[in-house]
């Protein structure tokens, strides 16, 4: 498994500075570029998910905000929902047979039919909506602070919360969502880091660092962060992209 490795082995390193520009002591494990396929430039990611062969993307900025399904291979959109142009769209995550979609201030909720793409219904929440993903049973929402919501899928209520944290330092600007056999994955805002977050207590277990992937100097624009990470549970593939980054990465952790 690409990430099974990482989650059942653990490195006693200890680095120097490293995300977010302070210290750190937990395990910062490097990867490797397994396969690279193309990524729609104008796609500012907000979202990944994959799941039975199918890639799934969600865009954000005001007027060219999407949900999409996407062929892997080709880069080529499958099938498109375009959000009104008032609505910054945000993270996604497949539940059952439906994908749900986050909007950044709207503070609402949209969820469609895996297979049409059909709108079924819209769920309200507090604050900014981020990342989402799930582990099965609930859920789990970031905002852009250092805050995990837990969240019911039938109604969208706070089940509980988590805050992420190295010691007493709270990792803030938690973005997109992975849950991944076990621990949460979190791309941080403006870092090409990703954060390993333990689901019970908010635990920072480690990085994966991504700078290799597509150096930050060589972007057009600062606001193209790494942002987007999709599991594929049945063979461990992990896919990662950015906010308009033109090609999109299966990774392996070293």
């Amino acid at each position: 498994m690409i990430i099974g490795g990482l989650l059942g082995v653990s490195l006693c390193l200890t680095v120097g500075l490293m995300a977010v520009g302070r210290s750190s002591s937990v395990p910062v494990h490097h990867v490797e570029v397994v396969n690279t396929y193309p990524h729609d430039p104008g796609a500012f990611c907000q979202g990944l998910a994959f799941a039975d062969g199918r890639l799934f993307e969600g865009t954000g900025q005001y007027g060219k905000s999407s949900l999409r399904e996407v062929d892997l291979e080709t880069g080529r959109v499958l099938r498109q929902v375009n959000l009104q142009e008032r609505i910054f769209g945000e993270g996604i995550t497949l539940w059952g047979d439906s994908i749900v979609q986050l909007t950044w201030k709207q503070r609402r909720a949209y969820t469609y039919d895996k297979d049409t793409f059909a709108y079924k219904e819209t769920f309200r929440y507090q604050g900014e909506g981020w990342g989402l993903t799930h582990d099965g049973t609930h859920l789990v929402m970031s905002d852009g602070s250092s805050t995990l919501r837990f969240l019911d899928p039938a109604t969208f209520e706070e089940v509980r919360r988590i805050s992420v944290h190295e010691g007493r330092r709270r990792i803030n600007k938690l973005n997109e969502l992975e849950y991944v056999n076990g621990q949460i994955l979190a791309n941080v805002w403006y870092e090409d880091m990703i954060a390993r977050i333990s689901p019970e207590d908010g635990r920072l277990l480690g990085w994966l660092d991504l700078r290799s992937l597509w150096a930050a100097r060589s972007r057009p624009s600062k606001e193209h962060v790494l942002n987007g990470i999709a599991f594929d549970e049945s063979t461990g593939r992990l896919f990662v992209t950015g906010k308009n980054w033109p090609k999109l990465y299966e990774i392996r952790v070293r």
